[in-house]
């Protein structure tokens, strides 16, 4: 029967500590207790996944031929499962708390992050619903008639434009480009100069915003209101974005069956999610939870300036939480998490699907993506490291383990895998991937220091 979790804090002295943690910027873990082994049915589901994931099978040869870079997979968009042993070593994950794997979407093709699949889900049922909608094809159709010549010149009478701090622009920019709309993607200040350089290169018309993502995705929606051939690709309100997101599940779980990967009551699977507004970590949980049910336990993880789904979800839906009501900045070098709001959808679906939320310094993400370089020879962003202090936290720390005595997982620890998702890195230039190893290496080297002198 379902039933939700023993409350995390059950004292108001524990409920006022994270309320300073949250406050003062200090990593914390929230648990949450409104976990449910079997989530209330809703609008969203297996049915909706499965439909996705059929726009994807029928559009896979009009992702290889528009993407030479989808040849070697037949345009299946997947990325790698990686077994890292070397680096669970150096983070310094003991071999009785279960194995780290990576889900290694900073590896994804074309895009190059973990916002592949939303974006360019959203854009082909944008496309097929053009192309039903003139007559260019038959419901159910292989969609390769995208590319046609008709189908070119009926989408460069439309406009895509989304809000975005970096990845997700990258993903529907070149998506929609590449099909002939005309793209604009909407950049927060806190955009990586070289992600508005590439889109540039791709013919890609990037509107840059003195304010932060809230306020970019509002310029996009409202400006995009007043033109009836455009679509908004609206990151905290999208349903197709998400349940793009959410056929990842069932990518990781033919790759964990593949590795001889057991995941039941025994062997529990712990998957650590990078979060900003919610839509990419929100839609691969609700399609792991639809797969695996109450055996896996997802895990967001945030910046400490930005902890917006934690908030979100600690006040309850009613409540329109924002970062600067805690007196944070919402500024941080994992720049695709710099998200002040949680997005409402996302965080309705999460509310009995999602295990809990951490929070990580900018320091600890360097750190981590050090580690990953040097161990694995990884090469992904700051907000991509977000993952690996998941199963630190968790282990390590005493609400972490009181939360595993509670659940009786303390005990299955052992034969436990541990998955956390890269979302970004591999089209990092290399002059900012160095300036990363290098601020790495000097906060490896002070934490060092400081060991030793005390």
């Amino acid at each position: 029967m379902s039933r939700p979790l023993p409350p995390a804090f059950p004292s108001a002295s524990s409920a006022e500590i994270l309320e300073a943690q949250l406050r003062q910027a200090e990593p914390c873990l929230w648990p949450n207790p409104d976990w449910q082994a079997a989530p209330a049915p809703g609008e969203l589901g297996q049915a909706q996944i499965s439909a996705a994931q059929q726009r994807f099978e029928r559009a896979a040869a009009l992702l290889a031929r528009v993407f030479p870079a989808l040849a070697d997979t037949g345009g299946r968009i997947t990325s790698p499962l990686m077994r890292t042993a070397d680096l669970q070593r150096a983070l310094g994950l003991d071999a009785a708390c279960g194995a780290l794997w990576l889900k290694s979407d900073h590896l994804l093709p074309v895009a190059g992050s973990v916002k592949a699949r939303g974006a360019t889900h959203e854009i082909l049922e944008l496309a097929e619903r053009l192309a039903l909608a003139h007559g260019l094809m038959a419901a159910g159709d292989d969609l390769t008639v995208l590319a046609s010549a008709p189908a070119r010149a009926l989408f460069a009478q439309h406009e895509v434009a989304v809000g975005s701090t970096g990845n997700l622009g990258m993903g529907v920019g070149l998506i929609a480009k590449a099909l002939g709309f005309r793209a604009r993607v909407h950049m927060s200040h806190d955009a990586k100069a070289w992600k508005k350089a590439r889109l540039r290169a791709h013919g890609v018309e990037v509107l840059e915003h003195a304010g932060d993502y809230a306020l970019a995705v509002q310029a996009g929606r409202e400006a995009a209101a007043q033109d009836p051939l455009c679509h908004f690709v609206d990151d905290e309100q999208s349903r197709s974005l998400l349940l793009g997101y959410s056929v990842a599940a069932g990518e990781l779980q033919a790759q964990l069956d593949a590795a001889g990967v057991v995941v039941d009551a025994r062997h529990p699977l712990f998957v650590y999610l990078p979060c900003g507004v919610g839509g990419a970590p929100g839609g691969i949980t609700l399609g792991l939870r639809e797969r695996f049910g109450p055996h896996v336990h997802c895990f967001f993880a945030e910046p400490v300036q930005s902890p917006c789904m934690l908030l979100q979800l600690r006040a309850g839906l009613g409540a329109e939480p924002s970062v600067y009501d805690m007196g944070l900045t919402n500024r941080t070098e994992a720049d695709g998490l710099a998200v002040a709001q949680a997005s409402r959808l996302a965080a309705g679906l999460m509310r009995e699907r999602l295990s809990g939320v951490y929070t990580v310094d900018d320091a600890t993400l360097f750190q981590h993506l050090l580690r990953a370089h040097e161990a694995e020879g990884l090469r992904i962003e700051p907000s991509a490291a977000a993952g690996l202090e998941g199963p630190l936290r968790l282990t390590q720390s005493a609400i972490g383990r009181a939360w595993l005595e509670q659940t009786g997982l303390l005990a299955q620890l052992p034969q436990a895998t541990h998955v956390a998702w890269t979302t970004g890195g591999s089209l990092l230039p290399d002059s900012e991937f160095d300036r990363f190893l290098a601020r790495g290496r000097g906060l490896s080297a002070t934490a060092t220091a400081g060991a030793a002198a005390s």
